[in-house]
């Protein structure tokens, strides 16, 4: 019956097994998937046939006529659907999901990102369709099954997914409760199950905010406020008054931070600007698949991103508790300055919805070819430009910039180049250490701009990364740059760290301090209103003043990973925070951690999806 059925179903046969090559060949070779044990192998060369059997299968209820433009077709599309997400994933480190697909106005900056990440193997994916068209010709068409036949087919094809979902259990406990981490659902029910999945949740979600009510909310409140920690009174209201100038530094990690290329600093001004300041070295980046604007969106509200798709597009027209509408409470004026165009990330209508007063983009800059480079104005005159209208705002003020050409693909003008490349197998690592440096050099330009437009003596001036530059795939160059044999889980994390400096002029430049204690992009808000004399105390947060000397240290990423003092959790493991020893002894610790961390990132969801905050009277 077995051979029976293969010999008069060639063509249907073959169109699995070639799909099912490319995808195990893409999930080899396309994505950087950790492989822990012979199980997690299995798993990942098994997976793709739960999905290509069953669907594939649907030609065998189709005439002979289109039996075979069927399986053709389904091929192309998910031929098209593997190259989409390896792109996706060379430049995110992720996977397609469905709220991305509605950020398509954002493509339109990408083409060098897309020229450097796409590659002609592509091509050779679709090799296997000549070969099926060439094969269609020459060999008759198959014999319709039998109902028995058919019945047959989808027995072992239900029995396969639940065999693979058997196998993904045993290795992965509470596989889609706990699904924050979309590699571990890639890596144990397949990428096209993934996306099924995703949609599924989407729908879910959108149903939210219908039956979403002030009971909802109450919950959501009771948690933050046993959370919140009080301010240190010796911090608190240090900067009253003051205006606030908050500049986001794109792309840039701290491992760049008091690094040398070739025997020159990579940042000799911050390295220096640090030893006047409060500098947060454990401080990490907490974004999601919205990059710059998820940090934006953490930074204004201490929620956590959307864990699929972009805030700003998604629930831009939810209700916000931000920063900026607290401070404008107590007589700030707000404005973001950024020399991209309005629309890019939906930003004109996500402002509006954070109660931000005036947005500068691109429109409001003079710009020129001689002053700008790959994705636009370049730093230096951007600054530059900000710093000057800046001096015509009201005061106080608080104001967000957001830099520009340390940006993917890490590319520069020759003439702005201050530093040599770094020397290894990546040209995006290497090209990256000069566009940090470039950005370096136009902080400093921009300090002593502030300094002559009398804004530095009153302000508190603040620079934080907003997510990773390095992504995974350029581990091997990374570990060179770093001194180590190789990139773990551990390391990766750790590498989520990015930049946080707190200057207040005539204070931190007397009395500057390192802070090692671990925080977040999260812990932002509480910081400066309490800085700024506003105590957070009742407001629905998640994060907590970085000066509280009652705040718990703790950092989660979206994915479910966290990070405290002593211990770092990651893809299913449990690490020695301070020295990346794996811990087997402390799973009980970490496992009381992760819940926490997952009851954080579950209850921001739920405010997201439900738009919980419109139900928020204070």
């Amino acid at each position: 019956m077995k051979e029976h059925f293969f010999k008069k179903q060639w063509f249907l046969c073959l169109s699995i097994f070639f799909m099912w090559m490319k995808t195990y060949f893409i999930y080899k070779l396309g994505f950087h998937l950790q492989i822990d044990n012979a199980l997690q192998e299995l798993i990942l060369f098994l997976n793709p046939l739960s999905f290509l059997i069953p669907v594939f299968g649907i030609s065998l209820f189709c005439r002979e006529k289109t039996k075979r433009l069927f399986l053709i077709a389904a091929n192309v599309i998910l031929t098209g659907i593997l190259i989409a997400n390896c792109i996706f994933y060379g430049f995110y480190i992720d996977f397609i999901t469905i709220p991305v697909l509605f950020q398509a106005k954002n493509l339109g900056g990408l083409g060098s990102s897309f020229q450097e990440l796409f590659n002609p193997l592509f091509i050779v994916l679709f090799f296997d369709l000549a070969l099926l068209a060439w094969l269609a010709k020459r060999r008759k068409t198959e014999v319709k099954p039998s109902r028995k036949a058919i019945k047959l087919y989808y027995t072992a094809a239900a029995g396969i997914a639940l065999f693979n979902l058997a196998l993904s259990e045993l290795d992965q406990p509470k596989l889609l409760a706990n699904s924050f981490d979309r590699e571990v659902l890639v890596k144990h029910i397949g990428l096209y199950q993934f996306h099924l999945f995703d949609g599924i949740t989407q729908t879910f979600n959108l149903t939210q905010k219908a039956v979403a009510d002030e009971n909802s909310l109450a919950t959501i409140e009771n948690y933050t406020n046993a959370d919140y920690s009080k301010p240190n009174k010796e911090m608190f209201g240090t900067a009253k008054g003051r205006n606030v100038i908050f500049v986001t530094l794109e792309s840039t990690q701290s491992f760049v931070i008091d690094e040398k290329v070739n025997g020159k600093e990579i940042t000799p001004f911050l390295n220096q600007f640090i030893k006047k300041s409060y500098y947060f070295d454990h401080f990490y980046q907490q974004t999601e698949q919205g990059k710059t604007s998820d940090s934006e969106f953490i930074v204004a509200n201490s929620l956590y991103p959307s864990l699929s798709g972009a805030v700003f597009f998604t629930k831009s027209e939810n209700q916000y508790n931000s920063i900026y509408k607290t401070l404008s409470k107590n007589d700030y004026t707000s404005a973001v300055f950024h020399a991209n165009n309005k629309k890019f990330w939906n930003r004109d209508v996500m402002y509006g919805s954070l109660g931000i007063d005036r947005f500068y983009d691109v429109d409001n800059f003079n710009v020129t070819d001689d002053n700008s480079t790959g994705w636009g104005l370049k730093d230096k005159e951007f600054l530059a430009q900000s710093a000057d209208i800046m001096k015509e705002l009201p005061q106080p003020f608080y104001s967000s910039l957001i830099t520009l050409t340390n940006h993917f693909p890490f590319q520069i003008d020759d003439k702005d180049r201050l530093i040599d490349e770094y020397d290894s197998n990546s040209e995006v690592l290497n090209r990256y250490v000069t566009t940090v440096r470039y950005q370096d050099e136009a902080l400093k330009h921009f300090i002593a701009k502030l300094k002559e437009n009398g804004l530095y003596e009153h302000s508190v001036i603040v620079f934080m990364g907003d997510h990773y530059g390095i992504s995974e795939a350029h581990n091997d160059a990374l570990a060179q740059f770093l001194g180590k044999s190789e990139i773990t889980p551990y390391d990766t994390v750790q590498l989520q760290r990015v930049p946080l400096i707190i200057h207040i002029p005539g204070i931190t430049d007397k009395k500057p301090q390192t802070i090692s204690e671990i925080g977040g992009q999260i812990d932002v808000k509480p910081t400066l209103l309490h800085l700024l004399g506003v105590d957070t105390k009742g407001m629905i947060q998640f994060g907590n003043d970085l000066f509280s000397n009652e705040r718990m240290p703790f950092a989660v990423l979206r994915n479910g990973s966290f990070i405290t003092n002593d211990y770092l959790y990651t893809k299913n493991a449990c690490y020695n925070q301070k020295t990346g020893e794996l811990l087997e002894d402390a799973k009980d610790k970490c496992g009381s951690l992760k819940e926490k961390a997952n009851e954080e990132l579950s209850l921001s969801d739920k405010i997201i999806n439900g738009d919980l905050l419109r139900f928020y009277k204070k």
